[in-house]
């Protein structure tokens, strides 16, 4: 089993796994996407006054395809700290597989939220699997929810404050909740510049 992990952007990471080999896989999916068209834009996005592919008609756009040539796909909810994503399974008839996981942060951890960010994270990631162009248009509803960090000059700071007051960082950040100074949130700067600052 091969794997490798890679940076989509500072909210989303992506980890791909995969059976040791796809050679029908990929054949198959060759074949596929070169019959399968673009999904179609159906659902409308008031806030930003557009109309956008939504999750049923990706599944739409693929399943077809995907069954002439062998493919089939499950997704799992999955959540981790602070954040929800999907795993999708994209597997062939000979039974090679490709797996990929795609998470998005949340700023806060309730239902309404969590079910937004899963449904946007399975058609992200089931565009994203089988070539589909995204469209991102209504991912308002997502982004909302995810956290704003502090910025990098804000970050150069806390940590030459850290560094100045011999404090230990893995405990600054178990205190904040982040995993490092970077993912330190907007709200918390003040209150955790103030409490650095005491102590020199």
């Amino acid at each position: 089993m091969r794997q490798g992990q890679f940076k989509i952007h500072s909210y989303r990471s992506i980890d791909m796994k995969q059976s040791d080999s796809i050679t029908n896989l990929a054949d198959a999916m060759s074949k596929a996407q070169g019959s399968m068209g673009a999904a179609i834009k159906g659902a409308s996005n008031p806030f930003f006054k557009s109309r956008y592919a939504d999750l049923g008609s990706v599944i739409q756009a693929i399943k077809p395809h995907f069954a002439e040539h062998g493919l089939s796909y499950v997704q799992f909810p999955v959540s981790g700290e602070n954040a929800v994503g999907v795993i999708t399974r994209l597997m062939h008839s000979s039974g090679e597989w490709l797996e990929q996981e795609y998470y998005i942060p949340l700023g806060k951890m309730d239902a309404q939220a969590a079910g937004s960010a899963i449904t946007y994270a399975r058609r992200y990631a089931l565009q994203a699997i089988a070539g589909i162009p995204a469209e991102d248009d209504d991912g308002n509803a997502a982004s909302q929810s995810a956290p704003k960090f502090i910025t990098a000059a804000q970050a150069k700071t806390i940590s030459g404050l850290i560094n100045k007051t011999s404090s230990d960082k893995a405990k600054f950040c178990q205190a904040f909740k982040c995993q490092s100074v970077e993912e330190l949130s907007v709200q918390q700067f003040a209150r955790a510049k103030e409490l650095l600052e005491s102590k020199l």
